[in-house]
Formats: structure tokens, sequence, C-alpha cells
């Protein structure tokens, strides 16, 4: 079995990781477009562009699911993903989590990019999934690309300006970008005041895993299950590569680190 995964950058480590615990016996082929970053102040055409090189690199590999983890490719290019690739290969893209957020009442935020802020995407699944619920769009200007570099004092700064643009009363907290799930740990420590009231968050990345497996009829390993553990391809704008540095300063991108270079 073998699933690949495309996003502008290093996000698709968090649902790379997430297929990873779920079935560690899969072969893993991420591809990512480091040359073009970022993605967010492009056109939507040049997006889909874009993604369309990035999963033809991961096609070539010939997976059996391809997950677009990036909501900036899903808002943008889904539709031309889905019209090249399937049903041949089934592609499965990333949605915010605002219906599950929603459904535990207001008020949330959702943390995204400023380009998918106010978005008629977003706007659309809110409207839909949080009708009658008061909802705070949050835009994080630099958040992707400092969690991109791997720059810890400029994460911090951009999670700081999205904190003091974020009530202190939301119940629940989205994170639209896949980026943001790497450090959603400090963003969580910046939200959270001191004995207050437990925020919940809501990410992307399980959800897109498990419905991937779910596409091709593969059931999650049992956790206590020993399982052989698959390859890994790396694809940096359509040029193997190893896991860039950056990845290695993620939880995500250590649990990746020592899977094997897949073969062929």
């Amino acid at each position: 079995m073998k699933i690949a995964l495309m996003d502008s950058g290093i996000g698709l480590l968090a649902a790379a990781a997430a297929v990873h615990r779920l079935r560690p016996d899969a072969d893993l082929v991420l591809s990512s477009d480091p040359d073009g970053m970022p993605w967010g102040p492009r056109t939507p055409e040049d997006v889909t562009a874009r993604a369309l090189a990035c999963v033809r690199a991961a096609a070539a590999h010939r997976p059996d699911a391809l997950i677009v983890a990036c909501n900036t490719a899903s808002v943008h290019a889904l539709p031309a993903l889905r019209a090249e690739l399937e049903p041949a290969l089934p592609v499965i893209g990333t949605v915010p989590a605002i219906k599950p957020a929603a459904a535990g009442g207001g008020p949330i935020a959702i943390w995204a990019t400023p380009a998918t802020t106010g978005s008629p995407y977003q706007r659309r699944l809110i409207r839909d999934f949080a009708d009658g619920v008061e909802v705070i769009e949050v835009p994080c200007p630099g958040l992707a690309d400092a969690v991109q570099r791997a720059d810890m004092a400029a994460i911090d700064a951009a999670v700081a300006a999205a904190a003091a643009r974020t009530p202190r009363d939301i119940r629940a907290l989205v994170l639209g970008c896949t980026h943001y799930e790497l450090v959603a740990e400090r963003i969580r420590a910046a939200v959270q005041p001191p004995g207050a009231p437990p925020i919940a968050f809501h990410e992307s990345a399980g959800a897109v895993a498990a419905q991937a497996l779910r596409r091709i009829g593969a059931d999650p390993f049992p956790p206590d299950a020993v399982a052989p553990t698959g390859g890994l391809t790396v694809i940096l704008s359509g040029r193997e590569a190893a896991l860039p540095e950056a990845a290695l300063a993620y939880a995500e991108g250590g649990l990746l680190a020592p899977v094997t270079p897949a073969r062929g």
C-alpha cells in the first residue's frame, strides 16, 4: 500500500505522520513545492498549476490514494486535481474542521492564512456547517512561512499576533492551515489563559488520514500490533530528495525521519 501526500511545503508532515501511525507499513510519497512557496499570495490559476505539478510527480510513483494536505490547494485546485486523477487515483482534500467545532457551540475561531481567511470557500463552509454559531476568522500572516523555515522566534511572534486578535471567550479553535498543526502546542499555550475553561482544538490531519484509508478499503493496524515499516519518498519541486532539515524540528518530522527511503 502506498499513500501520496502533497502540499506547498512541510505542512503535509502532520497528515503523513497520522497515516504512518495508522498504517506504519504504508509507503509514503511526500511531494511539495518549496521553490514556489508561499502559495497564499499566488493567483488561483498559479496555485492550480503548481498543485498539478506536485500531484503529477507523486502520481508517477503509483500511489493507491493521494491526500491534498494543503488548505490553499484544496480551496483553489481540488476540482482540477480530481478531474485529472480520479477515478483511477482517489484524491482526498483537506477541509478545515469547522463542522465538528461548531457542533460544540460558539464562539469559535478559525486561524488561517490571509488568502483563506474571508475567502468564498471558507465563508461557504461557515454558512453550511456553523449557521447560527458565532465564528471569528483570524488571519495569521507570516505563520505558515515561519513554520516552513522552522524559525521559532518568528513562529512565536506570528502566534502572539494572531492570539491578540482572538477573543478570550472562544470555546473552540480550528487550525485552518496544515502548517499550523505542527505548532499546535505553541498555539494552545498562547490562546489558553491559565485557569480558564479548556479550548477545544480542531485539526484535520487525523481525519484526512482515516479518510484516505477508507477510500482504499484499508483498516488501521490495531494499536498493539507489530507492523512492518513502509518506505518514504520525498519530492521537492519535482526532485527526489531527503526530508528537509526544517522538518526535523517538529515531532512529526522526527517520527518520519527514521523511515527507510523507498525503492522503486
